[in-house]
């Protein structure tokens, strides 16, 4: 097709480069610099899609990130992306794109159905229905489910590739509109490091689709391209087109994504976008304002759109929406609108004024060009049913609630509407800042903003629409930026532009009658995307949905893709309108990230298969790869699990590592244990408080074992922690809840108590940790170690000491999580190598044996020592663990404290932990097998608890478990059932304490 709506000159568009591309599988070419939606109207198609909820036919709307109607599915295979706006689109060659939600075609789309029974599925409709009968439910919920959503998602891994980049500046400038770039322009010659990021691909904002306006005495577009120029040239000046600033966080910090290829189409050796993370000194909004739609008798049909569009596509791309375009309008701006088009060549039958008179310079230069002024004058209704055809026009009642005489039909085939201006304040709502309405422009403003965030709204995101007024107040802001940020260099002069001529007052009207009541004979869109009418409003309103929140949940208004960019504010106000109240005393919806959909995968980044998380390796795992080490994953941690010897199963490999830890020595690889170095004059203080038990009476050069619960008095990690000196502490964690202790410990400082003189610093990777375990193991340590006594007099159990093992410099540790003689030593982690292989060379005379985390955990349950997140679950306190002993007595206080006081932690029959020995002891219980008390033959049955750690044990050649039972203290010695898919297996209820219960073994 050719483009038959193409301006034969004009527009920012190169016209020596054709580029194709394909919609709906049918070829079409454009020009570069064209978007998808420029390019399908320059070739004549106005039908891009079908609506959510009735599938009628919709076109183009707008120009830009709000439009809400052509949703386009790109791309294909694992590139494809469904609901991209085709107003954002930049065509390439070979451009493959679809429209959604439509079957079997565009042009003949079954769903188009629902129309006709649109009296049947009203708005709130589906919280009514498909409830009877129950048993249906499963029939109804797979049609619900395939009508629901728009566009495919992919079904394959993306292959692009995304990048991350985080950055400060002392001025960030969001939108490249006249306001932004006199902001930027001032900031950068001061000297300040200023970001000027735009959503465009194009810097200039709606400089971009002016034709008569001048700055500085030059044509708009030299001005932009004259201001970019001397941008460019400022070393602290960062450019970012083809950005989007999609979510403003605390601490002025600025998430926004970068397009880097999109616009190229496919290209695997680059990366397809970047997130940006930004933090300003100070954030300049200059994010402009959107044009709201007029709300009449079927405006939906493809060829209503907004006025400022198509003064965009004239413009900016040389492409008129129709060749015969009425404009209906409340507000002069429409009036420049008409004047362009009449210079392109374009037919303008008639401007539909609502407003009593059109008077001013604007109307003149109308009337001088031959068009018509239809003053109180509404266009009613829209003919045409997959596109505009005629527009029905009528005179307005004085009171605008209805219209008087008869009507008129104006053949066209674009209606433009222009409702007033709302500025765009998403940015400014995210930081929870308020906006208030202003009268005078008939929309929400900036209003205070919230402590905590610096930044400042300019231009028409700030209410303000006239050139020169946007010129002064960017300048001004950039000029104050800078100074505020330390940069007191000079920021020149204010571009100048001539005072915009004196407008009008609008006319607010939410809706525009026709010959039929609202709901009736038609219908009034006012969310194009989610098909929310006028009369959906209504409907809430009589059933009792009034406020804000409430309205938009019952109708979905504003709650598609484009969050109601283009119908939030008229919904309020037909609400407003109802409830006989003011727009502001209806409230406004909340604005939430992103501002426009991003993509999953700039979120991830590179962050994903094998980057998806870090594989952290412990300094001697290539050992443990070399005497083929079958491994777990903990956290991020690759553990030996267990050491199969040739011809051996996992059981048998693991009955021999934990026999020999018994009876000889073992070793095991501990370096993975979260290792945290605590410092200050209030480190003892603090871990009062952090830990259940008393720390600051603990000597120097002694361990402690010790809980840490969270507030609501539930264990949340344990650890042994030593006292190097006064004021100094080597913490341990469990492997995978070490980041977590980490964060929680910084938190409760910087948060409750920073007036702690304390610091936390991570050191779990700046040492080498390896346990030998066994009554050898004294004997071994002593055969690489000769500078450290280790008589149980000199050196007893819960102590350290420092000295040197194997020649180099080393902690060592008498603790054991085995309940058997034990020392931990920590070594600098580039030898822990050469020390693991020193205790392998010289343990073979006692038949030293390796051991993984499976013959770890077979031999802590043997004594019955717990592991958090496996024997407990978040709900478990130290009472109900049988650790009584470890809650002090003497404290004042302790972080979980007060919520162990509760009557319900105090309850006798919560779940303890206790062992399980099941009556065959060759039945191994699985972990999480249900325990009950009364069989049944088939669920539900009354359950008690579960089994929380279960295991064969050679020590005791027998099965043993542990598990969380309901009142389990009190039931030692009862018998209770194992549940598990079809099993059920006969347990006793004993203490969790198996192999060696006095403890006698722990000093060898």
């Amino acid at each position: 097709m050719s483009q038959t709506n193409r301006l034969n000159a004009g527009g920012r568009i190169d016209r020596s480069r054709v580029v194709n591309f394909t919609f709906d599988g049918k070829s079409y070419s454009g020009f570069a610099g064209d978007t998808l939606a420029s390019a399908l109207l320059a070739n004549g198609v106005r039908l891009v899609g079908r609506s959510f909820k009735y599938h009628r036919p919709r076109g183009i709307v707008t120009a830009g990130a709000e439009e809400p109607n052509a949703l386009i599915q790109l791309g294909l295979g694992a590139r494809t992306e469904p609901n991209t706006r085709a107003t954002q689109i930049e065509i390439y060659d070979g451009l493959v794109s679809e429209s959604q939600n439509r079957w079997p075609s565009l042009g003949f789309d079954i769903g188009a159905v629902n129309s006709l029974i649109h009296r049947f599925i009203p708005a709130g409709f589906y919280y009514k229905t498909f409830m009877w009968p129950a048993k249906a439910w499963l029939f109804y919920e797979k049609f619900i489910r395939n009508a629901a959503g728009l566009g495919k998602g992919p079904t394959e891994v993306d292959p692009d590739r995304y990048d991350k980049l985080y950055a400060s500046c002392d001025v960030l400038v969001i939108g490249a509109g006249p306001a932004g770039l006199a902001a930027a322009l001032a900031a950068g010659r001061t000297g300040a490091r200023v970001v000027l990021a735009d959503e465009q691909s194009e810097m200039g904002g709606s400089l971009l689709s002016e034709s008569t306006a001048t700055v500085n005495g030059q044509p708009a577009a030299a001005f932009v391209a004259d201001a970019l120029r001397e941008l460019g040239s400022l070393h602290e000046v960062k450019l970012l087109p083809r950005t989007t600033a999609f979510a403003y966080y605390d601490h002025n910090s600025m998430s926004l994504v970068e397009r880097l290829t999109d616009h190229l189409g496919p290209t695997p050796d680059k990366p397809r976008q970047r997130l940006w993370r930004i933090r300003a000194k100070k954030i300049i909004l200059a994010t402009g304002s959107i044009e709201r739609p007029l709300v009449y008798l079927d405006n939906d049909r493809p060829g209503c759109m907004l006025a400022s569009a198509v003064r965009t596509y004239v413009n900016r791309y040389g492409v008129t929406p129709g060749r015969r375009v009425v404009l209906m309008t409340n507000n002069d701006s429409a009036y420049r609108v008409a004047l362009d088009l009449a210079n392109a060549g374009v037919t303008v039958p008639a401007i539909v004024d609502l407003r009593a008179e059109a008077t001013g310079p604007l109307a003149k230069a109308v009337r001088d060009k031959g068009i018509e002024i239809l003053v109180g004058h509404a266009v009613t209704k829209v003919h045409g049913e997959q596109g505009v055809k005629e527009a029905e026009v009528a005179r307005l009642a004085d009171d605008g609630k209805s219209i008087t005489g008869s009507t008129r039909r104006i053949s066209c085939d674009c209606v433009a509407s222009s409702g007033g201006w709302q500025p765009t304040v998403h940015l400014h709502s995210q930081t929870r800042s308020k906006v208030k309405w202003d009268d005078a422009i008939n929309a929400f403003v900036p209003g205070d903003i919230i402590p905590g965030q610096n930044f400042v709204s300019i231009g028409g995101a700030h209410g303000v629409f006239d050139l020169a007024a946007c010129l002064t107040e960017g300048h001004v802001a950039g000029t104050g930026a800078a100074l505020e940020a330390g940069n007191g260099g000079n920021g020149g002069s204010a571009p100048s532009a001539e005072a915009g001529v004196e407008e009008q007052p609008q006319r607010p009207l939410w809706i525009v009658p026709s010959e039929k009541p609202v709901g009736q004979g038609g219908k009034h869109f006012i969310d194009y995307q989610n098909d929310v009418t006028a009369g959906d409003v209504m409907l809430a309103h009589r059933e009792g949905y009034r406020s804000v929140e409430h309205l938009k949940r019952y109708t979905t208004m504003g709650m598609a893709t484009d969050q109601g960019k283009t119908s939030n504010v008229n919904a309020l106000a037909i609400m407003a309108g109802l409830r006989n109240v003011d727009i502001p005393s209806v409230g406004i919806t909340t604005y939430r990230p992103p501002y426009t959909p991003v993509t999953f995968g700039v979120f991830s980044g590179r962050d994903k298969e094998e980057f998806l998380e870090p594989v952290r390796k412990t300094p001697m795992h290539q050992w443990h790869v070399d005497h083929n080490a079958k491994f777990e994953p903990v956290g991020q941690w690759h553990r030996a699990w267990y050491y199969p010897k040739p011809g051996e199963s996992m059981h048998d490999a693991v009955n021999r590592e934990v026999k020999a830890a018994r009876t000889s020595v073992g070793i095991v690889d501990a370096s993975t244990l979260g290792k945290i170095d605590v410092q200050g004059p209030d480190a003892a203080w603090f871990l009062d408080m952090a830990y259940t038990n008393a720390w600051s009476k603990l000597g120097v050069g002694k361990c402690r074992y010790g809980f840490m619960c969270g507030e609501d008095g539930m264990v949340f990690d344990d650890g042994v922690t030593s006292r190097l000196g006064e004021n100094h502490f080597h913490m341990t964690t469990t492997t995978g809840g070490a980041p977590r202790v980490m964060a929680w410990l910084e938190e409760w400082h910087q948060c409750e108590w920073p007036d702690k003189k304390v610091y936390f610093t991570s050191v779990t990777e700046q040492w080498a940790v390896m346990a030998i375990v066994g009554p050898m193991a004294r004997k071994l340590l002593a055969d690489v170690c000769s500078d450290i006594p280790l008589d149980d007099a000199s050196f007893p159990h819960l102590s350290f000491k420092e000295g040197t093992v194997a020649g180099v410099p080393a902690r060592v540790f008498r603790i054991t999580f085995t309940g058997d003689l034990s020392y931990e030593i920590n070594v600098p982690p580039s030898y822990g190598l050469h020390v693991w292989r020193a205790f392998m060379q010289a343990g073979e005379k006692y038949g030293i044996t390796p051991y993984g985390t499976e013959g770890l955990h077979v031999l802590r349950a043997e004594k019955g020592f717990v592991i958090v997140g496996q024997d407990t679950d978040g709900t478990v306190t130290p009472q109900d663990l049988g650790m009584d002993w470890i809650i002090s007595k003497g404290k004042p206080d302790f972080i979980g404290r007060r919520s162990m006081l509760r009557s319900d932690t105090k309850r006798p029959d919560r779940k303890h932990l206790v062992g399980l020995l099941t009556e065959d002891p060759k039945v191994v219980v699985p972990d999480g097998a249900q325990i009950v008390e009364h069989l049944k033959d088939k669920p539900p049955m009354t359950m008690l608890g579960h089994v929380t750690s279960s295991y064969w044990s050679p020590n005791m050649d027998r099965s043993i478990a542990m598990g969380l039972v309901k009142n389990g203290r009190n039931r030692l010695g009862q018998t209770l059932y194992a549940c598990w898919e079809n099993n059920r297996v006969k347990m006793t209820v004993t203490e969790p304490k198996f192999f060696d219960p006095e403890g006698a073994r722990v000093n060898g």
